[in-house]
């Protein structure tokens, strides 16, 4: 089994602190996106897709995106548990987890790859209204979050989930849709301080 991944890049960093919640030890395979080592031939015949991370399984298999390679490890060590117990939990887990990858993650990266000089390489034709929306859009959803944060420790209720995973490398990630946590911020703070003492934030 074998983890192919970029470790700048921010959805390997999601997989990353899914396994380390889990205390799974799988090798990496780190590839420069930027430089183009996810093109490489013998790799885009395993990930046509050409994204990172993706996971190779022993007898070959491959699995790609974050989630479900996450999918994949929750069913195959279900504790501590990360996507819920319950049929309620998970469409609970899963709802929250949707609207910040969309609302708040997506955005920030389309802020970065359409703004930033650096992603020309990975997006020569870069929308600067596109990044200018995006950035929009981040901010407001940091002001949903905000408010929903009033009320529960971790982003999907009382439990830390994959959902805190999800906006923690998000939040993290900000600077580069020029963005910041403030004192607008009382409760993602709060939120942000305690999720990002976890040991498996650094991973």
């Amino acid at each position: 089994m074998k983890l192919y991944q970029d470790p700048q890049a921010v959805n390997p960093r999601r997989v990353r602190i899914f396994l380390a919640e889990k205390g799974i030890d799988v090798p990496f395979e780190n590839l420069e996106v930027l430089k183009g080592g996810h093109r490489d031939p013998a790799l885009v015949a395993k990930n046509p897709m050409m994204r990172v991370p993706f996971l190779e399984l022993d007898d070959g298999t491959v699995i790609a995106e974050s989630m479900a390679i996450c999918r994949y490890f929750e069913a195959l060590q279900p504790e501590p548990v990360l996507m819920g117990r319950n049929p309620v939990e998970q469409a609970g887990i899963e709802m929250w987890n949707r609207r910040v990858e969309h609302q708040l993650l997506g955005s920030v990266i389309n802020c970065f790859r359409h703004g930033h000089p650096v992603m020309v390489a990975l997006e020569p034709n870069q929308i600067k209204e596109w990044s200018v929306l995006n950035n929009t859009r981040a901010s407001e959803m940091l002001g949903f979050l905000e408010t929903e944060m009033a009320s529960r420790p971790f982003i999907a209720g009382a439990e830390y989930s994959v959902a805190d995973i999800t906006a923690l490398a998000a939040v993290d990630f900000l600077r580069a849709a020029r963005l910041e946590l403030t004192d607008d911020h009382p409760n993602l703070r709060r939120w942000h301080a305690d999720v990002s003492a976890r040991p498996s934030a650094a991973a």
